[in-house]
């Protein structure tokens, strides 16, 4: 099959939805089929377009038999309305013309958050008569309007007509898990028309190494102490401060320490409470390359996984299965009854916690600090159920299997609700 991935992120970007598109479309390639990824400019996380790709309206690459094409995007480091409109606005006009540079898809998978992305992929849907798979990574608006990201009553009706229009438009849609599925079915999403494909993990890349003979131990001195990671975003659906608090907590256990690993900027706000706290048992750390995730995340003897109180049920951090993978337990401070929560519980690889009660946590920490073979335990079961549920192979076949599906369906790629 040609086929066409639409997608925002995409290597050389280091988190988030870019590797998973990277090894699926590497994926289908190694299998035989034909790839081309619209994407945008790399910016994420720092939010600035990277230095090789500067100055640039338009840019095409080939990576690992991958046809990129990317395109300029109007991006400022934080955001607001205006610039976000600019940004989105830029990404739908300038990839469009992307898009029709090349040859003809039999298929066109597209990756939302990015609602308005749903505009140009419906346009290309028609023009080249072909059936269009959303993979939905997030649900829009409703997650931003919960979180306060979006607080402007009519930013928040255009975003709900984008949203129905994302859902309508496409041929299929691909949900992460069973919380998405149950909330477009209350949105009158039918049934027939989605499927659930979990992310997946490199269980190959991603495994259990050595915790001491380590080179993130190594080079952060951490010796042999306990220690506690949290590695991504940090933004405010994530309630990184709880870990801040929960450090000043056990701050007379110099055996445990903090490590919190993120984008440069981000880490100020936290940096200034910690001082504020005069919490010494935490380590602030930018983004490494990619290629040290196993070894930093190895270090590890707890990795957590935070999110807000207010954080609607069906989100699910895409670290939860990396995490898993690693073979280290996880602790996840989440909504206890979120879709995060359920897929720690089904692991058996963690402990779940009330999000946003830094005692709760600091307990959690201690009771696994105190018991190193339920660490262990938690550890392997956790990296078991990574390789029965989330390996990259089992997404791929899936994905595939959809692709090929649907290409074989006529109907499905002229048909726009």
């Amino acid at each position: 099959m040609r086929i066409l991935i639409y997608s925002y992120n995409y290597h050389p970007e280091p988190i988030g939805i870019a590797p998973l598109m990277t090894e699926l479309a590497e994926g289908l390639v190694q299998r035989g089929h034909q790839v081309r990824v619209v994407t945008a400019m790399p910016n994420y996380p720092e939010r600035q377009i990277y230095p090789d790709y500067r100055g640039q309206l338009y840019t095409t690459e080939k990576r690992n038999g991958v046809h990129i094409q990317r395109c300029y995007v109007w991006i400022r480091p934080n955001p607001g309305l205006v610039a976000r409109v600019f940004l989105d606005g830029s990404f739908v006009l300038l990839s469009f013309m992307q898009a029709l540079q090349g040859w003809r898809p039999d298929i066109i998978l597209y990756t939302s958050p990015s609602l308005p992305a749903s505009v140009p992929v419906a346009m290309l849907k028609l023009l080249y008569r072909c059936p269009t798979v959303l993979n939905l990574q997030d649900i829009l608006p409703e997650a931003a309007v919960q979180t306060g990201l979006i607080t402007h009553p009519v930013a928040i009706r255009v975003f709900e007509v984008l949203e129905a229009f994302c859902y309508g438009s496409a041929s299929h849609i691909s949900v992460i898990a069973e919380g998405f599925r149950q909330n477009l079915l209350g949105k009158k999403v039918k049934n027939a028309k989605m499927s659930i494909i979990s992310n997946w993990v490199d269980v190959n890349f991603i495994r259990p190494l050595p915790k001491y003979d380590n080179e993130f131990r190594h080079r952060n001195d951490l010796g042999e102490k306990f220690v506690v990671l949290y590695s991504g975003n940090i933004a405010r659906t994530q309630g990184i401060s709880t870990i801040i608090r929960a450090a000043y907590k056990l701050k007379s256990i110099p055996e445990i320490v903090f490590v919190i690993v993120g984008e440069q900027s981000q880490l100020a706000d936290l940096e200034k409470l910690r001082q504020e706290m005069d919490v010494n048992n935490v380590l602030l750390r930018p983004f490494a390359p990619r290629a040290q995730l196993p070894e930093m995340l190895a270090a590890a003897d707890v990795g957590l996984i935070m999110q807000k109180r207010n954080v609607v049920g069906f989100n699910m951090p895409s670290k939860t299965q990396v995490l898993l993978a690693s073979g280290r337990p996880i602790i996840a401070s989440v909504p206890s009854e979120g879709t995060a929560a359920q897929a720690v519980r089904a692991s058996g690889g963690g402990l779940v916690v009330e999000p946003e009660r830094p005692v709760a946590l600091a307990d959690a920490i201690m009771e696994l600090y105190n018991q190193p073979e339920k660490v262990q335990r938690l550890g392997q079961q956790g990296r078991q159920y990574a390789l029965d549920h989330y390996s990259f192979e089992q997404a791929l076949n899936r994905y595939e299997s959809l692709f090929e599906q649907m290409v074989s369906t006529p109907r499905a790629a002229v048909t726009v609700l």
